[in-house]
């Protein structure tokens, strides 16, 4: 309507002068309103940083709580395992200095909001708290197998039964062990991280609320800023009339195309504008192409839930090999099981392999199943002293592996392990752990060997 009224008062005469003056007011108050419009866009913006700042502090005190446990964890275990004084140091630094788990409910309770994911992490930090007296008898236990050692101040109160203490040195360092390593052990933990995950699902219905109110006061002014750019496009359009149609009609298509996360069309609009369309295409291509890399279903086993042949080569460029443990893992006579039971059975069995795995490593670790009954752990975070915890968690995999009470046949697996930082191309990460794996084989099934380059009996292989 208004093109049509310029168009006729441009054939009756019209003064450019005056067209040019009125515009340009129109354009300044326009601009005025949004100059207005940013300001209040810009303040609905803060709150919503300052929410998803909130989110993602509390986000990291339920995290920190559970690394901080991880940690004692697999300072005691190491600790149990080695005897090195070092660990028990470390544990006993955390739990009385760094105190990354109280510090995180502390943190916590200073948001209001977050009152029920504060109880949830109070229930995590309780359970950890009760985990601690087992991991403290534990180091009881083997502190009292070196009489002339001395006691931390912290475990001094911790009295042992007369019956422990007649124990041999070998007995108490297997009910040590057992303190840390037992199934019901491994229970608590899953008390601890179920907590941290109620607390993200309360953190998470917070943000989502306050998203949602943040999102609702963003559409109101998007859709003010809309109608004043609307207003603004309709005053540079009778302004560059000749050109609108090569040029502002085409990035108004694209915008709404943007919106609805589509392709742009590259055969209308200027050459500048085409070019820029197949720009865009050619990102927008790339970043589906990216997602569909990263989508869950391409990475992962739809059966066991672990990382498939595809998400273990993302692993492998990813994380830093010099600090990690690969353990190639293979189900010893799993054939048989698939002859004698059946393939739904033998699937059941590879569930359990996999469950068995992750519950035996930590949240940081992946675990990838890279074949039909072979599998690869990353350990990350972990230095070449640390073999004696490797072979005790072998040990203890293949212990709940046997155990028949799940109503599944008992199976063993065959470790071959491998260190990043005693191989200089990954490529051939596999290949020694395979040679490992097959020495694993040869000396009877059911353990472990570690790869060692020195080794003659790997040469060739």
């Amino acid at each position: 309507m208004i093109i049509k009224l310029i168009k006729r008062r441009i054939q009756q005469g019209i003064s450019l002068k005056k067209l040019n003056f009125w515009l340009i007011l129109l354009a300044t108050g326009v601009s005025a309103m949004m100059i207005y419009s940013t300001y209040s866009l810009s303040a609905s913006f803060a709150n919503l940083s300052r929410s998803v700042n909130d989110h993602r502090s509390l986000e990291e005190d339920a995290k920190n709580l559970v690394a901080a446990s991880d940690f004692l964890t697999e300072n005691v275990q190491r600790y149990v395992v080695t005897g090195d004084t070092r660990f028990m140091d470390n544990y006993i630094t955390e739990v009385l200095d760094t105190r990354r788990r109280e510090n995180a409910v502390a943190h916590m309770s200073e948001f209001p909001e977050a009152a029920k994911a504060l109880l949830k992490l109070k229930k995590s930090l309780n359970a950890s708290n009760m985990l601690m007296e087992q991991e403290f008898y534990a180091m009881r236990l083997i502190l009292s197998t070196r009489p002339d050692a001395p006691v931390p101040e912290i475990l001094r109160n911790i009295k042992l039964k007369e019956e422990e203490l007649r124990l041999s040195l070998p007995e108490k360092k297997h009910l040590a062990e057992m303190k840390v390593f037992s199934e019901d052990y491994y229970r608590q933990k899953e008390t601890i991280r179920q907590g941290m995950s109620e607390s993200l699902y309360e953190i998470h219905r917070i943000f989502d609320r306050d998203e949602r109110i943040s999102a609702d006061s963003h559409y109101s002014e998007i859709a003010r800023e809309r109608w004043i750019i609307f207003i603004q496009v309709s005053v540079i359009f009778i302004m560059i009339f000749l050109t609108s149609h090569l040029g502002i009609n085409p990035v108004l298509r694209a915008a709404a195309k943007i919106r609805a996360n589509n392709p742009l069309q590259e055969e209308t609009g200027a050459t500048e504008f085409r070019y820029l369309a197949r720009a865009y295409n050619q990102m927008y291509h790339q970043f589906q192409n990216s997602l569909d890399h990263l989508n869950y279903k391409a990475s992962h086993d739809e059966l066991t839930g672990a990382y498939n042949r595809s998400g273990y080569d993302l692993l492998l460029s990813a994380i830093d090999l010099s600090s990690t443990y690969v353990l190639l893992v293979d189900a010893d006579d799993f054939k048989t099981i698939n002859d004698t039971y059946g393939h739904d059975t033998g699937d059941q069995v590879l569930k359990k392999i996999v469950k068995t795995l992750s519950k035996n490593f930590r949240s940081d670790d992946y675990v990838c199943r890279i074949g039909g009954d072979e599998f690869v752990v990353f350990m990350v975070h972990a230095d070449l002293g640390m073999q004696s915890l490797v072979e005790s968690k072998a040990a203890h995999i293949n212990r709940m592996l046997g155990d028949t009470s799940d109503g599944l046949p008992a199976i063993s697996v065959s470790i071959g392990v491998t260190h990043g930082s005693a191989i200089a191309d990954p490529r051939f990460l596999i290949k020694y752990a395979d040679n490992a794996l097959y020495r694993t084989k040869r000396k009877g099934k059911k353990g472990l060997t570690f790869f060692r380059l020195d080794d003659a009996d790997f040469s060739g292989k």
